[in-house]
């Protein structure tokens, strides 16, 4: 059974170091104004899903790993001819983390995957959605240690969508460079 006083440890950092960071640089007047990260969404697509559905499965399977939550199986919405695609069919996975789960997925991915990307060079600093949301796209899903390499049949993409209670990009972002997000350049 699991521990039930465990705090996760970028919890302990928001909650004592950068909560305070953040409202002496922005000024709120409100506790409750101060973001937070709400959620993070993990996305795998699989277009070869449509001619082997042991590839979904698969995938499945690898995200719940790197999640450490039970992965849902997304279906297309639309019939696409082109692709051979039928409304209803398999096409990928995806898991919604909150709470200590989503914290300690933030600290494994800034701590550990991002560090072991080939040429990486920090993430996009461009890629917020005016609303204080934050996305970004990993080539490899074997960048995660969960992933046992000797037993992947294929490697693949891993969407990853940060969402906070930030009002403006420029908060989300100090936000997250706070919880250690590799930004190039320096943040204001």
């Amino acid at each position: 059974m699991a521990d039930t006083n465990y705090e996760p440890r970028l919890r302990a950092k928001y909650r004592d170091q950068i909560r305070s960071k953040m409202s002496e640089k922005f000024g709120y007047k409100n506790e409750m104004q101060i973001p937070k990260i709400e959620k993070v969404v993990l996305n795998m697509g699989v277009g070869e899903g449509v001619q082997d559905s042991k590839k979904v499965e698969s995938v499945l399977g690898d995200l719940t790993l790197i999640a450490g939550q039970k992965a849902q199986v997304t279906l297309a919405r639309k019939s696409i001819a082109g692709f051979k695609l039928r409304e209803g069919m398999k096409i990928g996975a995806k898991v919604t983390l909150r709470g200590p789960r989503m914290y300690e997925f933030v600290d494994r991915l800034v701590n550990i995957a991002l560090p072991r990307v080939r040429d990486f060079r920090g993430l996009n600093s461009k890629s917020f959605d005016g609303h204080g949301n934050f996305a970004m796209g990993l080539k490899e899903h074997i960048v995660f240690p969960e992933i046992d390499y000797d037993k992947i049949d294929q490697i693949w993409g891993l969407d990853i969508v940060v969402c906070t209670s930030a009002k403006t990009d420029e908060e989300a972002k100090a936000l997250l460079a706070e919880f250690n997000f590799p930004f190039p350049g320096k943040i204001n």
